[in-house]
């Protein structure tokens, strides 16, 4: 039996309703695990252990007296620090936002706390959820626990380290163009982005609009549906929230057991994909092949315009959505100001890092008089492309398998060119572009100990089948059980 803190939701939430262990216990491992190894992973931007204690507390009076609120009841959930959290810090990992307190809870952070989770700590990210390696936080670099001199990915890096590492028992995080699902695969953890719509919204640091979703980390893909089933449904906080009815995510995983036609899209095994990861990839297919699946090669073949597309739309985005971040009403306000303009300009100078500079300036290029129709609109067109390839190829199967990433995790500071760092991008950013639920689970590792993640694509709303896909996988393999030894 693995230590606490690196137990599955699933197995945790057993104990506690057995009273064979109390959540007191539970937050007290979390919290020491954390302080052992925080110092090498840098997973938190910042983490309350007494206010933990006091819910881990409460969470074990309600169970006394017979009030359990479900299998979340007392475990801790750690949030990437672009989810509010009232009473909490909410930095974005970025200057902007250093000293700011979140005067209210995110939609999601009220579900967790009424399902009797804990809160636990602000997870470290690439500055307001821009980049894939966690690099571009204002504040420190987070170490990949399987190999501490490389990236743990991003922009959910620190929710993808602090799992793994055992500093949590599940986290949160968001995902504009992979950031959930590429640190889970460079983390070997299991990582889901949900539908457009699927998960409110209110509350997130917006990074793009119509891209953003957040969504679950777990060890295992019954942790991640338990998570997801806490923290879906519809929000009339959140006007892009979408009414659907929220089946039982976990008892869907033994309900729905295939065989299924999926679908390998052959644009995305080209050139760029690292050996071992397409190898690893490929073993995952022959896999659900055994299991009776009907394997089908579909194309998407508006892929290559990907990369181009989401950095338009996301950066114009962006640009709108920073607009906020002025230096006058809260935020970094410079000691340099003389004056209105100064204030924004020398706040803004300071607040921001690199690459979120270099975003908005792209995206205000883009949307600028004389470039608007050239880029933006016909961006959006071209997304509109992408999404019916996808729908296109639902007609004949009923899920998509990719590799989660072209590549391993790789050194920090080995990626410089921000162009080369996008491209890594390259399998996750259409899943956004058309608002389609995605997960990455573990499928191996390479020779020199890296994981490797499968990406799993499933028809719009339908979470329930695309876990029940990741869940057969799982079943019979036992890439989730093995941890980093730190």
């Amino acid at each position: 039996m693995p230590e606490l803190f690196h137990q599955p939701v699933a197995a945790l939430a057993d104990q506690l309703a057995a009273k064979k262990l109390s959540a007191v216990e539970l937050m007290q491992a979390v919290i020491a695990r954390t302080e052992a190894v925080e110092s090498r992973v840098k997973a938190f931007n910042s983490f309350d252990a007494a206010d933990a204690l006091a819910r881990a507390r409460a969470s074990d009076e309600r169970r006394a007296a017979g009030q359990s609120r479900g299998p979340l009841d007392g475990i801790p959930v750690g949030l990437k620090d672009v989810i509010s959290v009232a009473g909490q810090p909410l930095t974005a990992s970025s200057k902007m936002l250093a000293n700011f307190v979140s005067p209210y809870d995110a939609t999601v952070t009220r579900k967790l706390k009424e399902a009797g989770a804990v809160c636990w700590g602000r997870l470290n990210l690439d500055e307001f959820a821009m980049g894939s390696s966690t690099e571009n936080s204002a504040f420190k670099t987070t170490s990949n626990p399987w190999d501490l001199a490389r990236v743990p990915g991003g922009s959910s890096g620190g929710s993808a380290a602090a799992l793994a590492a055992g500093e949590a028992c599940a986290t949160l995080g968001s995902d504009t163009g992979g950031s959930i699902r590429q640190p889970a695969a460079f983390c070997n953890v299991v990582g889901m982005k949900p539908s457009y719509g699927l998960v409110s919204r209110y509350g997130l640091i917006a990074y793009a609009s119509s891209l953003d979703q957040i969504g679950p980390f777990g060890r295992t893909v019954e942790d991640a549906a338990i998570v997801l089933g806490a923290i879906a449904g519809h929000d009339p906080l959140d006007s892009t929230s979408f009414k659907t009815e929220i089946p039982d995510y976990r008892a869907e995983l033994s309900k729905r057991r295939g065989p299924w036609k999926l679908g390998v899209p052959k644009e995305y095994f080209g050139a760029g994909l690292d050996p071992e990861v397409g190898a690893a990839v490929q073993a995952a297919i022959d896999y659900y092949r055994k299991l009776g699946c009907e394997i089908k090669e579909v194309s998407l073949p508006h892929t290559q315009y990907a990369i181009a597309t989401y950095y338009i739309i996301a950066t114009a985005e962006c640009s709108s959505n920073l607009a906020r971040f002025d230096g006058i009403r809260y935020g970094h306000r410079s000691a340099k100001a003389n004056d209105a303009i100064d204030i924004y300009f020398h706040s803004r100078a300071e607040g921001f890092g690199a690459e979120v500079k270099r975003r908005i300036i792209l995206g205000t290029y883009v949307l600028s008089s004389g470039y608007y129709d050239a880029y933006y609109l016909r961006a959006q067109k071209v997304r509109t492309l992408i999404r019916q390839d996808f729908l296109n190829a639902y007609r004949e199967v009923d899920a998509i398998l990719t590799p989660t990433s072209p590549v391993p995790a790789f050194k920090i500071g080995e990626k410089s060119d921000p162009l080369a760092m996008y491209l890594l991008d390259i399998y996750t950013i259409g899943v956004n572009l058309a608002g389609l639920p995605g997960a990455s689970i573990p499928c191996g590792f390479t020779r020199g100990g890296l994981p490797i993640g499968l990406q799993i694509i499933g028809r719009p709303f339908q979470e329930a089948d695309l876990l029940a896909i990741a869940h057969a996988y799982e079943q019979g393999h036992a890439w989730h059980t093995q941890h980093p030894k730190l």
